[in-house]
């Protein structure tokens, strides 16, 4: 297989070549992994001069880093946004999508509701009056309960689970093995022992959600714990009980929340970050990685730490507790010095 020649991929993605339109590339591949056959791409100065002393075919690059030039050691493909047109062009390397149709293997309750042209792979499950919107994928081992409700055109990776009554919005991907709908963690001391505090909310997926690999959103204790249009979360976190995260916001690996977390829209989350519960962060805010989020957060604003505070007062602090070792030093010689001159 082929991604095409140099002219053919301009065309695609609003590109221009400079050099032979001609060529023809194999494959996309960064710079530290390329042959005769490849694509590679620049996003900066560096990676433009490593590509055009490499082995590559050809480099995709950015308008800004060639300026009028016209004459390269190689072919280029020149776009305004690298990373939008990278997008674009490994959309054609992307597997081909199940054919429509139901597997003799999955299990469909009678109630249920499927849309045209649904694919249904081995051993899915769709409970009753659940309902599957048209050209949705369900993979090999999906569950969706009691009730539910699933958006058209979404993809369910192998194991995910939207349980009884959650829903999904239109777009939605779950990768394998994420859990949408588990009871939230809530228990009660009652006589020294805990008590299980029911769980009867739950969870709503809006448009273009993605959820990653063995991520879990927890069903609401009552209401609803929900996730806005366009949000993308990674995998491997822990979104708790009546947490609220707005759209279009990224959230990063083994990130944290606790139950009744508010999030606005736009924001950044960080890897490993931790969020205490019953707090809120505003809009467009970036949170750095590792960071623990005890209390609440305006909008705008970057913080980072443990707690957290804003970015520049962590940098100061991180600055200041680097010099501790020779402060104590400096004082343990006051000290040694007054206790001498005292005797």
């Amino acid at each position: 297989m082929t991604l095409g020649t140099l002219g053919e991929l301009a065309a695609r993605i609003g590109g221009r070549v400079i050099g032979d339109p001609t060529v023809s590339v194999e494959r996309l591949a960064a710079i530290d992994d390329i042959d005769e056959r490849a694509l590679t791409f620049a996003t900066d100065e560096r990676y433009l001069r490593q590509g055009l002393a490499s082995k590559a075919a050809a480099i995709l690059t950015g308008d800004a880093l060639v300026g009028n030039e016209s004459q390269f050691g190689k072919p280029l493909l020149v776009v305004p946004s690298v990373r939008l047109a990278l997008a674009d062009l490994l959309t054609l390397l992307e597997p081909p999508r199940p054919a429509p149709g139901i597997h003799p293997s999955a299990v469909v309750d009678p109630t249920a509701v499927l849309g045209e042209a649904v694919a249904l792979g081995p051993l899915t499950a769709v409970g009753p009056r659940a309902r599957i919107g048209a050209r949705t994928i369900l993979e090999a081992g999906v569950v969706v309960g009691a009730d539910a409700v699933v958006g058209e055109d979404c993809f369910f990776h192998p194991r995910a689970v939207l349980l009884g009554g959650c829903r999904a919005g239109n777009r939605v991907v779950l990768k394998a093995g994420a859990t949408i709908g588990s009871d939230g963690f809530g228990w009660a001391f009652v006589e020294g022992a805990l008590r299980k505090i029911p769980q009867v909310g739950l969870v709503e997926l809006g448009d273009d959600v993605e959820i990653g690999a063995n991520t879990c959103v927890d069903r609401a204790q009552t209401g609803v714990t929900s996730i806005g249009n366009g949000t993308k979360i990674d995998n491997l976190c822990q979104i708790g009980h009546n947490c609220r995260i707005g759209k279009h916001s990224a959230i990063a690996a083994q990130t944290g929340m606790a139950g009744t977390t508010i999030i606005g829209d736009y924001v950044q989350v960080g890897g490993q970050s931790a969020f205490k519960g019953h707090v809120t962060v505003g809009s467009r805010v970036i949170i750095a990685g590792g960071s623990h989020i005890w209390g609440d957060v305006p909008d705008g604003v970057m913080v980072s730490g443990r707690p957290a505070q804003a970015h520049r007062d962590e940098l100061r602090g991180q600055a200041l507790r680097r010099k501790l070792p020779k402060l104590f030093a400096r004082v343990d010689a006051l000290e040694h010095a007054a206790g001498d001159n005292a005797e």
